[in-house]
């Protein structure tokens, strides 16, 4: 705490003095050892020169926070569990579930045991955050501080680290998938084996192969699940949707992000090639920042995340790395017989030595009791914690416990993207990744020697008994994690005889593979689709890997099609509009919207007919199969064939087409583009009177779910070609800037939507030829 104390009285001793000499403004700035050159382009991305690695970090966290201070303390506040101080009651329940989590002690034990590189880079990013907060004023305050009446506290090393935790959240989170396996031990064994069942004929697996039979791994000592439990799992995924949504991050069913990579041997100019474009929630601003960072020990270009130092997926001058997420199972659930009142502070927890007192940390969230003013009262919260985690759900005399890895400290470091931001070859980006304890990822790379592989690294649990695909009684061992999964026995590859690489959240391992856990939640339609395309062009260019990130072509939608207007299931206009849809998902397409329906409306009625199963279930795992094979086990009751489902469907859907506002009666204004558009939101975009300022553009866009341009949730797209650096295009979807006064608040988004190159130079020649405006930052 003293050492807190002193560092902000530092913040708040030290000055900033600058002035404008033609384009280039020289700033005296308090905590720097040396010059630092800060050159901005068009697009006003920073590329930051610095003559040590302390200054080339305090340059970046000052430089990103004077773009991105208002969301970087959002994503601050949302691990936290703060945002109630912003928004009030509508955002408790959100904060409650966060404190649980105990992130804010767990990154302060975190950041006390940082050491070398980390340690340095962390502090001094956070020193240059505080840097610029100290030269803010009431007039220069960035205008959401303005509008809700509150200025932003000290940064610290934990507030990057618990933005990590934000991003382990978006993309490690599956143990409501674990209740509903369990939930659904009531349908038949045929079904039961469908909707379990890893394998589909379009699979894209990269390690290993199919050689024996999935199976869902029988556990000992499971209850059923009530519904009244799986109401309250399904209430925390909403809350958890509506956070992570708040600062960019959600990541539907943990589906986000394709990426390649191409050896040099299938290119059109012999060099390698990488490709990623990660998917992720739409917001204003986007969750990631275009920078560059060049020191005597490092030169790196690429993404961050505001609020974290280094550069996450980019590229310097020898490789190039990209991620997409995996899915592991690194989460369990427990449920955990509770004896006494939890309440009263005297409870008991039966464990496998016996039972132990319930553990209880005492949380007080501040609560805003009115949006356009700032004072705050008090709510107190009980968080009860059990030697498997704490307890996450309540129903009666049962109680749920969560088990996670991202509650150790350790898994909340960040030092492996300065690993990778330095690594030179293969060896180094092993070496980079082998105790990288984030949200397991596909990492891809790329060389400027033409070589290519990948490597899924995270840390993997290994339980006592099962995979952990079901729920655990949390007073046995049977639960117990035991390791992980050895580093040298994840999924990866190097120079594979194919040439080229593609993860899109597919399976990665066969049914062979010993750890079955490395894929919980996954699909094939994206993954397939880029691997036909690649398969079929032994001369791949950039513009080839840009068509594919806008491909919007759904096969999945095209089966449909096909069987629809093979059968004639259908009325002659919907036949007609289908037997010359191209099956791709553009704004004026017809056929994009009539199939997309009449595929919801099977699902929904393949749903309601095997209750419990959710329809996003039937959609993932049951709908190609029926399509395809037409299992009478599938086919609802109410048909006799599933020609007979797909023209109730088509006269369903054709009559909620006519009644609707947006669509209108005249079918021939049936078009995608209608509601499938671009919507980037920023927290205060509803506000009355204010809001507008906030506004970016609403309009009808290609993509789909289902195939490798998801529309919006687009975070970015990167194509490099490793040692053709100065050719590398790089976008995201809005701007550099969170200020929408800005002319870079949404200045990228024509380039996003359309695929026109936005080139991210890397030479010194090409940086300087870019340059708009400089900036000298000199040490006071």
């Amino acid at each position: 705490m003293k050492k807190l104390l002193f560092f902000a009285a530092a913040v708040i001793l030290l000055s900033i003095t600058s002035f404008a000499q033609g384009n280039v403004t020289k700033l005296t700035v308090a905590g720097l050892k040396a010059e630092v050159t800060v050159t901005r382009d068009g697009r006003g991305i920073p590329y930051i020169e610095a003559k040590n690695d302390a200054d080339l970090y305090f340059a970046q966290g000052y430089i990103t926070a004077s773009d991105r201070l208002w969301q970087m303390d959002l994503m601050r506040r949302v691990a936290r569990g703060e945002t109630a101080e912003l928004f009030g009651q509508q955002a408790l329940e959100g904060d409650k579930r966060w404190r649980r989590f105990g992130f804010a002690e767990l990154t302060e034990t975190a950041a006390k045991y940082m050491t070398g590189e980390p340690r340095v880079a962390m502090e001094a990013y956070a020193s240059g955050v505080n840097a610029y907060i100290a030269t803010l004023d009431d007039k220069t305050m960035p205008v959401e501080f303005k509008i809700l009446q509150y200025k932003p506290r000290a940064w610290t090393t934990a507030d990057s680290l618990v933005i990590g935790a934000v991003l382990a959240d978006a993309l490690s989170n599956t143990w409501q998938t674990d209740l509903l396996r369990q939930q659904l031990s009531v349908v038949s064994k045929e079904k039961f084996a469908d909707l379990t069942n890893p394998v589909t004929p379009y699979d894209v697996v990269l390690y290993g192969k199919d050689t024996k039979p999935a199976t869902v791994a029988a556990e000992v000592g499971i209850h059923p699940i009530s519904s009244e439990i799986f109401a309250l799992a399904q209430k925390d995924e909403d809350l958890r949707k509506d956070s992570l949504e708040m600062v960019g991050l959600y990541a539907e069913g943990l589906a986000a992000s394709n990426n390649w990579v191409v050896s040099g041997k299938r290119t059109a100019d012999g060099k390698a090639m990488l490709a990623n474009d990660p998917h992720l929630a739409p917001s204003a601003p986007g969750v990631w920042y275009l920078a560059s960072l060049q020191s005597p020990t490092v030169h790196a270009a690429g993404v961050s995340v505001p609020g974290i130092p280094a550069i996450i997926i980019g590229h310097n001058d020898k490789i190039a790395w990209g991620m997409t997420n995996v899915g592991p199972d690194v989460q369990d659930i427990y449920l955990e017989t509770v004896e006494g009142d939890m309440a009263s502070g005297t409870a008991k927890v039966r464990t496998p030595t016996g039972v132990e007192t319930l553990k209880t940390r005492k949380e007080k969230i501040n609560v805003r009791g009115n949006l356009l003013k700032p004072d705050m009262s008090p709510v107190d919260l009980d968080v009860y914690v059990t030697s498997n985690g704490p307890i996450v759900m309540t129903e009666g005399n049962k109680s749920y416990s969560l088990k996670w890895t991202a509650l150790d400290p350790k898994n909340l470091s960040v030092g492996n993207y300065f690993k990778l931001n330095r690594a030179g070859n293969w060896q180094d980006f092993q070496n980079a990744l082998k105790d990288y304890g984030g949200p397991m990822q596909n990492f891809v790379y790329a060389d400027v020697k033409g070589n290519i592989g990948w490597y899924a690294s995270g840390q993997i649990p290994l339980r006592r008994k099962g995979d952990g695909s079901l729920p655990y009684d949390g007073a046995t061992t049977d639960g117990d994690w035991t390791g992980v999964i050895p580093f040298e026995e994840l999924p990866h590859l190097y120079n594979p005889p194919s040439g080229f690489i593609v993860t899109a959240n597919q399976r990665i391992a066969g049914t062979g593979y010993k750890y079955q856990q490395m894929t919980r939640v996954y699909g094939s339609n994206r993954a397939r689709r880029i691997y036909d395309l690649l398969s079929m062009n032994k001369k791949v260019s950039m513009d080839d890997s840009r068509d594919i990130q806008h491909d919007v072509y759904n096969w999945s939608h095209v089966l449909l099609a096909k069987a629809i207007v093979a059968g004639g299931f259908a009325s002659a206009d919907t036949i007609g509009v289908l037997k010359d849809w191209d099956g791709k998902m553009t704004p004026d397409s017809r056929g994009a919207v009539l199939a997309n329906e009449i595929r919801n409306c099977v699902n929904s009625k393949i749903a309601d007919d095997n209750r419990p199963v959710p329809a996003g279930l039937i959609n993932a795992k049951i709908f190609d199969l029926a399509v395809r094979e037409q299992p009478a086990r599938w086919l609802p009751s109410a048909y006799k064939t599933y020609g007979e489902l797909y023209k109730a469907c088509d006269a369903s859907v054709r009559t909620s087409l006519a009644a609707n506002k947006t669509y209108g009666s005249d079918p021939a204004g049936w078009v995608w583009g209608k509601t499938f558009m671009s919507r980037f939101g920023h927290q205060l975009a509803a506000a009355p009177l204010i809001g507008g300022q906030f506004a970016t553009p609403n309009v009808g866009i290609s993509g789909s779910g289902f195939t490798p341009n998801v529309g919006s949730s687009v975070s970015m797209r990167l194509i490099a070609s490793p040692g053709n650096w100065d050719a590398t295009r790089h976008v995201i979807p809005l701007g550099e800037s969170g200020d929408p006064k800005s002319p870079h608040y949404k200045d990228q988004f024509e380039s996003w939507r359309t695929g026109t190159p936005s080139i991210f130079p890397f030479s010194k020649a090409a940086i300087t030829a870019a340059a708009k405006e400089t900036w000298v930052l000199s040490p006071k």
